[in-house]
């Protein structure tokens, strides 16, 4: 049995019977289909009982065949001064090991100085389920889709694990290199302790280049946050104090990965029940029986204070004035009851509710500090709501923000200091260089309705890598992710949902634990901010050759591409661009 801490099992237990009941006639078909007689037959090709080494980090590897691909015996890196970089080790066993453990030493350099132990991260990679893309978008059944059991969980929880005889157990290896390291080649061992000791050989070159920490990093990711659905998963009372303690280990993840923005509820349910878990507002709005409006923001204050001190301080998205559902929830004193506002977005009633509120609301941000960082935020609304609410909002204060994720709309371009634009369009090039010069931001977004690029938990995980590559090929300024953890029923055990392709709702998953996925989007961030540096060093310099041959490559990466060439292809080709 796998060795687990106390608070992981527990979870991992309960969202395992939850999963169980969820779909007991699940129709399990496997990646790769095989009979029972063919997968006996691939193991029994392996020459020796128990198979050890390096992988690649692009490759989720099936649990109940060896690895299609030849193993290697040492594996080697090139990494700048402040990166995190990965690899994994596979171990492939005919016969049953009891306990498997990884111990990780120094890695040393040739004059002697150190990359400590410390710095090297080892977890266990687990399985979930997980479906296939199907329509996309859409509600769908399970048993009505090819279903299997894939790689993605990263659990450095566990300290041992245990592997049934002929099964695969993938390792995932990330190094953190200091950013005071001198240059040059470290080298030094992992040993996996199986059914003997198998001592693996590493080496890393440390080239005089170096990334900024993550709160520096140029890309803007914005994943959203779900305050709820950790509630929920930890079996702890929304906003406790238990809650806000939990939460930190999340946010804190995520601001490691350079998270800049911080979700914020301002109005209850704001994507009408989409989700597993609710959206509760931050903000209690309360009619009184005189007939004027009282705000209680002080969960509010609470909530951004709190996500600020975990690293996450860069901008407050308020949703959202244009909701999924037209449906704003208010308790009137007068009847004794909450009571739903549904005005329709543009009228004079509509007009009357919001204006109270944001001028309040304007008036207390201004107060707390946090107005010029605050936006109201929009996804996918038709664009006369959008007209109508960017009027209102500047008749109240011609310094509000707009942030919107949605399609590009030249009528109200000028209008968004966020704008967010699905795959499919790309900005004018003039119009991209105007909002850069204007300090506007400028990205990007996937989400159910996107086959290549995108994050699902059956994607090929170099899509995330090739991601941050695509960023700075068109030049936006980052990417969104709609979801970091609105988790599934027993999301450690089934990422599918009722509505979209599995993982689209999550990336990360409880405990907190890392996935492939969340620290592939990671390596493709560092990326782009190497790109970023590249650039401006070859322009400055001179460096025409190195600008236009790294140009030339950035130009190959679009989206229509991916059709024909896989994700791994093309950052395994242009990788070196950023090493050398």
């Amino acid at each position: 049995m796998k060795i687990l801490k106390i608070g992981i099992l527990t979870i991992f237990l309960n969202l395992f019977v939850g999963a169980l009941a969820q779909d007991v006639s699940l129709k399990l078909q496997k990646s790769i289909k095989l009979t029972e007689a063919a997968r006996l037959q691939r193991w029994q090709q392996l020459k020796q009982p128990v198979w050890v080494g390096f992988g690649t980090t692009a490759i989720r590897y099936q649990q109940d065949i060896p690895p299609l691909e030849t193993l290697q015996n040492s594996w080697s890196a090139t990494a700048w001064k402040n990166e995190k970089v990965h690899t994994q080790i596979v171990v492939a066993s005919k016969k049953k090991l009891e306990r498997m453990s990884i111990s990780t030493e120094d890695l040393v350099h040739t004059t002697g100085h150190r990359i400590q132990s410390e710095n090297i991260t080892v977890g266990f990679v687990q399985y979930v389920l997980t479906d296939e893309f199907g329509n996309g978008c859409g509600r769908r059944k399970s048993m009505d889709f090819d279903s299997s059991w894939v790689a993605d969980i990263i659990n450095t929880e566990l300290t041992q694990i245990a592997v049934a005889s002929y099964n695969t157990q993938p390792i995932w290896i990330s190094i953190k290199i200091p950013h005071n390291a001198r240059n040059g080649k470290y080298s030094g061992f992992i040993t996996v302790k199986a059914d003997k000791d198998y001592r693996l050989p590493i080496t890393i070159n440390v080239i005089n280049r170096t990334l900024p920490s993550p709160q520096d990093w140029s890309f803007r990711l914005d994943y959203w946050q779900h305050p709820a659905a950790i509630a929920r998963v930890h079996q702890v009372s929304l906003w406790s104090d238990k809650h806000f303690e939990l939460m930190r280990k999340y946010y804190t993840m995520l601001a490691e990965a350079g998270q800049k923005i911080i979700t914020a509820s301002i109005v209850e349910e704001p994507w009408n029940h989409q989700t597993y878990d609710d959206f509760p507002s931050l903000i209690q709005w309360t009619k009184k029986a005189d007939g004027t409006w009282k705000y209680d923001y002080s969960l509010f204050d609470k909530y951004v204070a709190f996500v600020m001190s975990c690293g996450i301080n860069k901008q407050i998205n308020c949703y959202s004035m244009v909701p999924w559902k037209i449906a704003f929830k208010y308790y009137d004193e007068a009847l004794q009851k909450d009571t739903v506002f549904t005005g329709k977005i543009g009228t004079p009633e509509y007009n009357e509710f919001w204006r109270n509120m944001l001028t309040d609301f304007t008036a207390h941000l201004k107060a707390k500090g946090w107005f010029n960082i605050t936006t109201i935020a929009m996804d996918e609304r038709p664009m006369e709501s959008m007209q109508a609410v960017i009027r209102l909002l500047k008749s109240i204060d011609p310094e509000w923000k707009v942030s919107l994720a949605g399609d590009y709309h030249a009528e109200i371009e000028k209008d968004i200091f966020d704008y967010c634009i699905a795959s499919k369009w790309q900005y004018p090039e003039e119009i991209l260089r105007s909002r850069k010069q204007q300090g506007k931001a400028s990205t990007w977004y996937v989400c159910c309705t996107e086959k290549y690029p995108n994050m699902f938990t059956f994607s090929p995980p170099d899509e995330a890598v090739w991601a941050g590559w695509y960023t700075a090929a068109t030049r936006m300024d980052g990417f969104l992710r709609w979801a970091f953890n609105s988790w599934t029923r027993s999301p450690l055990t089934d990422s599918r949902f009722i509505t979209w392709p599995a993982g689209d709702t999550y990336q990360v998953y409880p405990g907190p634990l890392t996935s492939i996925r969340f620290e592939k989007l990671i390596e493709g961030i560092q990326d782009f901010e190497k790109i970023n540096q590249l650039r401006k060093m070859y322009q400055q310099h001179g460096e025409t050759t190195k600008l236009n041959q790294l140009e030339a490559a950035l130009q190959t990466f679009k989206i229509e591409r991916l059709s024909k060439e896989s994700s791994r292809q093309m950052i395994e080709h242009y990788k070196h661009l950023l090493n050398e």
